[in-house]
C-alpha cells in the first residue's frame, strides 16, 4: 500500500496539537502478586463526586493496582516514545502512570500472551513488524516483519503458540510462532485477500483485524477494503492458514472490528465506513459467519466512524466507540446474543475514541481518545449497563490503545 493508505488509517482527521507528556510505570507480569503498586498512593485521574463505584463493583473487583498498557504513534506529532505503562485501581478506576517501554516504533495496538508474561505490539509503519516485550523488566525481546504495510491489529491464539497480525496496507494476515520465552520466530504464513474486488471507494484490501473464534477452531480476518470477513483454519503444527469461508457485508460498509458474544454462537461487527453495526451468527463446525442487517450506532446525521465494539463478560451489554460523535453507544444484548437493542449513547469525555476495552471483570471500560491524547475510564453498572465517568481522563500521548489486565 502507498503512503496514502497509511495516512488514512492513522490520520482520518487532523490530530490535535501536541499531547501532554506522560510518565508511565514499570509494568510487571500480569498476575496479582507481580502487579506494580502505586507508591505514592495517588493517581493521575481522581474520582469525581457522585461516581463512587457500586457495592457489586467493589465486591467483585480484584484488590490492588492492576496493569494498564497504552499504545501510541511514536512518529506522530505529540506522540509517545514507546509502549506506555500504567496501573489502574479496579475499584475506583483511577489511573497512575510511571514509565515507558522504549524501542518499539508506532505500537498502535497491543495484545497479551495468555500467560501474562509477554506483551505484543504492532509496529504500524510502511515496513510493518510485530514486537514482543517483557513488561516485568521492560525488555524488548525482538521484532519480526509482518510482510506487509501498516499492521494495525494482532492477537494471540489461545494455545499461546501463534501470533496473528493484520496488515492494513497490504490487505494480508500474517502468522508468527511464539517460543517458550515469549519471543517471536520467523513468519510461517502470509495470506493476502485477493478477492472479492474492493468495495466502493476502496483501492484494495485492508485487513483491519484478526482473531480466533471462542471455540478455538477458526481464525477470522475482518477486511475493510473488500467488505468481507474471511474464515480460516490454523494448522497448529505448521502455523499456516487455510481459507474455509467468506462473509460479505453490504457494499461500502467498511467492516472494521468483530467481537464475539461469550456464548460463542453470535458476534457483533462494527462497520467503519457506513456507520453501522450488525449482529452475526457463527457456525463453529464450518467457521461460517452470517452477517445480519445493519443497525444504528445512535449518532444521527453527524459524520461518524465506528471503531471498536466490546461485550461485557456476562454477555448482557455491548458498547461501541463512535469516532466523530465522540460517544459510546450502549446496547442491550438479547435473545442469548442474537439481538442488539440500542439503549442510548454517553459522551466519551474525549476526542476521537480510537479503541475501547473492558477490564477482565467487566467493571470498568477504558476509551483511548486519539485526538485529545487521553484515556477515559467508566464504571460499568452490571444490572443496567450504564456508564459513569470515573474521574478526569488520564493524559496519554496520542492514545490509540488501552489494554487493562
Amino acid at each position: 500500500m502507498g503512503s496514502g493508505g497509511l495516512s488514512r488509517r492513522r490520520f482520518v482527521a487532523t490530530l490535535a496539537g501536541s499531547a501532554a507528556g506522560v510518565s508511565l510505570p514499570a509494568a510487571t507480569a500480569c498476575d496479582d502478586a507481580a502487579a506494580p503498586a502505586d507508591p505514592a498512593g495517588t493517581a493521575s485521574a481522581s474520582s469525581t463526586p457522585g461516581t463512587r463505584p457500586s457495592a457489586w463493583a467493589e465486591s467483585r473487583a480484584p484488590s490492588g493496582p492492576r496493569p494498564l498498557y497504552l499504545g501510541t504513534y511514536t512518529s506522530a506529532e505529540g506522540g509517545g516514545t514507546g509502549i506506555g505503562l500504567a496501573t489502574y485501581d479496579p475499584a475506583t478506576g483511577r489511573v497512575t502512570g510511571a514509565g515507558t517501554i522504549k524501542g518499539v516504533g508506532d505500537p498502535s495496538y497491543l495484545a497479551p500472551h495468555p500467560n501474562g508474561r509477554t506483551l505484543y505490539a504492532v509496529d504500524e509503519r510502511e515496513d510493518g513488524a510485530v514486537t514482543a516485550v517483557r513488561p516485568a523488566d521492560r525488555k524488548v525481546l525482538g521484532s519480526r516483519s509482518t510482510g506487509g504495510a501498516a499492521p494495525c491489529h494482532l492477537s494471540v491464539h489461545p494455545s499461546g503458540r501463534w501470533l496473528l497480525s493484520a496488515n492494513y496496507g497490504g490487505g494480508s494476515v500474517a502468522v508468527h510462532p511464539i517460543d517458550a520465552s515469549g519471543g517471536l520466530g520467523e513468519r510461517t504464513d502470509l495470506v493476502t485477500h485477493s478477492g472479492p474486488p474492493p468495495g466502493p471507494g476502496q483501492e484494495g484490501p485492508h485487513a483491519h483485524q484478526v482473531l480466533t473464534s471462542p471455540d478455538g477452531g477458526h481464525v477470522l480476518a475482518v477486511d475493510l477494503g473488500t467488505d468481507t470477513v474471511y474464515s480460516y483454519r490454523l494448522d497448529l503444527r505448521a502455523g499456516t492458514l487455510t481459507p474455509v469461508a467468506r462473509a460479505r457485508t453490504e457494499p461500502g460498509a467498511g467492516p472494521r472490528h468483530l467481537t464475539f458474544h461469550p456464548g460463542g454462537r453470535f458476534a457483533y461487527l462494527a462497520n467503519e465506513v457506513d456507520n453501522t453495526v450488525a449482529v452475526c451468527s457463527y457456525d463453529p463446525g464450518t467457521g461460517r459467519l452470517t452477517i445480519g442487517d445493519a443497525q444504528s450506532t445512535g449518532t444521527g446525521p453527524v459524520t461518524n466512524h465506528p471503531a471498536q465494539i466490546v461485550v461485557t463478560p456476562n454477555g448482557r451489554f455491548a458498547y461501541l466507540a463512535n469516532r466523530g460523535h465522540n460517544s459510546l453507544a450502549r446496547y442491550a444484548v438479547e435473545s442469548d446474543g442474537a439481538r442488539l437493542s440500542l439503549l442510548g449513547t454517553v459522551p466519551v469525555a474525549g476526542d476521537f475514541p480510537r479503541q475501547i476495552a473492558l477490564s477482565p471483570d467487566g467493571a470498568l471500560l477504558f476509551a483511548a481518545n486519539q485526538r485529545s491524547s487521553t484515556v477515559s475510564v467508566f464504571h460499568v453498572d452490571e444490572d443496567s449497563g450504564e456508564l459513569r465517568l470515573a474521574g478526569e481522563p488520564f493524559a496519554s500521548p496520542v492514545a490509540v490503545c488501552a489494554l487493562p489486565l
